[in-house]
């Protein structure tokens, strides 16, 4: 009789079975009072090392050259700030048979939300995209969010309040400009020792997003949103995000490919211009929900933890493209010349 012989390589990811287990870990134990306050802060410090090491490791004109890319930009921008909407709006048709009016409420206020900005450059880098234009991609569409999304939310959903926010924009300064100008400042001391600890860079990647799924998790447990609603409704809802993920990461490949993007472009496209960020939507719902904003964010939190774990697999892929050996990525060249 033979034994039972085990496949050599596994098909499951090992990255996401660390995301998993996060989002096990924060159920099980999730982070309160005090321990909450240190997870946060870790993620922050995290972030933002993350930026530092990008601003040391991309050369000034490199980085310039991404501020240029103004195509690029308003794709990004109308892929978050215009398709988006247009899809949450037609999601109206699904109350009262598929989501009750809270959950869609909520699943409107998600596509009104700017795309995130970690986790769309570490993907990037990842996959071997342009990370300098995902940079300012992921910046430009936070910066736009402050204002936008509050308008767009009082519009589309008919709540007041929201408006510029100077407190989040000192927090994007803080957490993201500032550590990645800094970097820019001290690369020409540090940016040969960055270039050969490369794999650093990836861990730091990696564990940024580890933290900020734990701490998301964590919040949601802690405020008991996802006893709100049935295990029907729930499933739904997953099913929706679902579909309306993956409308998107098609558009934003396919689609950039028609307009005829090369190929670290897309990439960068696909990954900010899918991708919606939890750090920002979680405050502007507090002041557009008050109360309600528990029950609001709950279709932002399933959206995040989904697009992290579906990107994390596109992303390890997308590195092994044929494609993303051939072409001199701005990540690579940087690194090249150090």
């Amino acid at each position: 009789m033979k034994r039972p012989h085990w496949p050599s390589r596994l098909p499951i990811d090992p990255y996401i079975v660390l995301l998993i287990g996060t989002v096990g870990l924060a159920a099980l134990l999730p982070a309160r009072g005090t321990a909450a306050h240190v997870a946060s802060g870790a993620s922050t410090a995290a972030i933002a090392f993350l930026f530092f090491l990008y601003g040391a490791r991309l050369s000034t004109r490199e980085a310039l050259d991404g501020l240029k890319h103004w195509r690029l930009h308003v794709t990004v921008l109308a892929c978050t700030f215009v398709v988006f909407p247009l899809l949450g709006l037609a999601a109206r048709g699904l109350v009262p048979a598929v989501l009750t009016q809270p959950l869609y409420q909520g699943l409107l206020f998600l596509t009104l939300v700017p795309s995130t900005i970690q986790s769309s450059i570490a993907f990037t880098s990842i996959a071997r995209g342009n990370v300098p234009a995902a940079i300012c991609a992921g910046s430009f569409s936070s910066l736009v969010g402050i204002v936008l999304t509050p308008l767009l939310a009082a519009v589309l959903l008919g709540n007041r309040g929201g408006g510029f926010s100077a407190h989040s924009l000192v927090t994007i300064v803080l957490q993201l400009l500032v550590p990645f100008a800094a970097g820019q400042v001290l690369r020409p001391w540090i940016g040969r020792f960055v270039a050969r600890h490369r794999k650093v860079l990836g861990l730091v990647d990696r564990g940024a997003i580890l933290l900020v799924v734990y701490t998301a998790f964590s919040e949601g447990m802690v405020r008991g949103i996802w006893h709100q609603v049935s295990p029907a409704r729930l499933g739904a809802l997953l099913g929706v995000e679902a579909v309306l993920l993956a409308v998107m990461l098609a558009l934003t490949w396919y689609g950039t490919r028609a307009l005829g993007f090369g190929r670290a472009d897309r990439v960068a496209i696909q990954f900010a211009g899918s991708k919606k960020s939890l750090a920002s939507g979680l405050p502007m719902a507090s002041v557009l929900f008050g109360a309600q904003a528990s029950l609001a964010v709950l279709p932002l939190m399933l959206f995040h933890q989904m697009q992290l774990m579906v990107c994390a697999v596109i992303a390890k892929r997308r590195s092994h493209d044929p494609e993303a050996r051939q072409e001199a990525t701005p990540v690579e060249v940087g690194y090249a010349r150090n």
